[in-house]
């Protein structure tokens, strides 16, 4: 008879993973990702320099090749795949970690795994950035793991598609909360993205997710969290859509929830690019 692991928490701290780096079915994963116009190249900031042993989980290659929209769900058979290929087993617990500084990428690939039913998934808090701030060691290249066995499937609980969002907007039965700067929510700054139009979704609360993080990049307390969402007019005890540009930041606010112990989040998956791109939306200016 196996033994019953310990839970994974969803977030770690580095002393933590510290301790047990490179024991058998712990997996580490850089799931660093940056928008177009932050100049930055994950994939070979990551060759420079990773927590040791960490594989890349690309978030772009690990998305659904069939829609033109950015970082949407694969079908579950690909992200089964994809992580086979990569070296995850069904039973590892996995870490996921970034080099933001404010989970801008790191809680997508969490939301993305439990999403796919991998609950033993977790963030490391603060990222790479603690890591190196620590003095932390760090390993160049690539890690290649050989292949394992992982499977998936979708809990579409945790989604919304854009004929959700136009439903909620006349019942109000959830929160939207959009997770990006003030300036584009409120349209008085351009989006990275060509073709989109300025503002948010009627209805929609702002609350950055660089709000979310203390200056070390660790998640706020919860008490701290409790009263940053309240400030933003958002009740945390009352079920959330979180949105953004593409999908990605707005996975930090499902990642703090969850630490408060709110599971009624879902993600609207095609976000800003979706919904400000289309010409059949309304669309609000200025705040909330």
């Amino acid at each position: 008879m196996t033994a019953a692991r310990d839970a994974l928490p969803a977030l770690i701290s580095t002393a933590w993973l510290a301790e047990r780096l490179g024991r058998p079915g712990l997996r580490v994963l850089d799931a660093s990702w940056y928008l177009p116009t932050a100049g930055r190249n994950a994939g070979a900031e990551y060759a420079a320099g990773h927590i040791p042993g960490a594989v890349f989980f690309d978030l772009d290659a690990t998305s659904d090749p069939a829609t033109p929209l950015p970082h949407m769900l694969p079908p579950a058979e690909q992200f089964a795949r994809q992580m086979s290929a990569l070296g995850l087993a069904d039973e590892d617990d996995v870490v996921v970690y970034d080099g933001s500084g404010a989970n801008l990428s790191a809680a997508r690939a969490w939301w993305t795994f439990r999403a796919f039913g991998h609950a033993r998934t977790a963030v490391l808090d603060g990222g790479l950035g603690k890591w190196r701030a620590e003095g932390r060691p760090l390993e160049r290249g690539a890690v290649q793991l050989a292949p394992a066995r992982f499977t998936a499937r979708l809990d579409p609980s945790v989604v919304r598609t854009l004929a959700d969002v136009r439903t909620n907007l006349d019942r109000r039965t959830e929160q939207v909360v959009d997770l990006r700067p003030a300036g584009r929510f409120t349209g008085a700054d351009p989006e990275p993205r060509a073709g989109l139009r300025g503002g948010h979704i009627p209805g929609s609360r702002n609350l950055p997710h660089a709000e979310l993080v203390a200056p070390d990049g660790t998640l706020l307390p919860p008490e701290t969290l409790r009263r940053r969402l309240e400030a933003a007019g958002v009740d945390p005890a009352r079920p959330v859509v979180a949105t953004c540009g593409s999908g990605t930041s707005a996975c930090a606010l499902a990642l703090a929830l969850h630490v408060l112990g709110q599971e009624r989040t879902a993600v609207y998956d095609g976000a800003w690019t979706e919904w400000g791109g289309r010409a059949d939306t309304p669309v609000a200016t200025g705040p909330a």
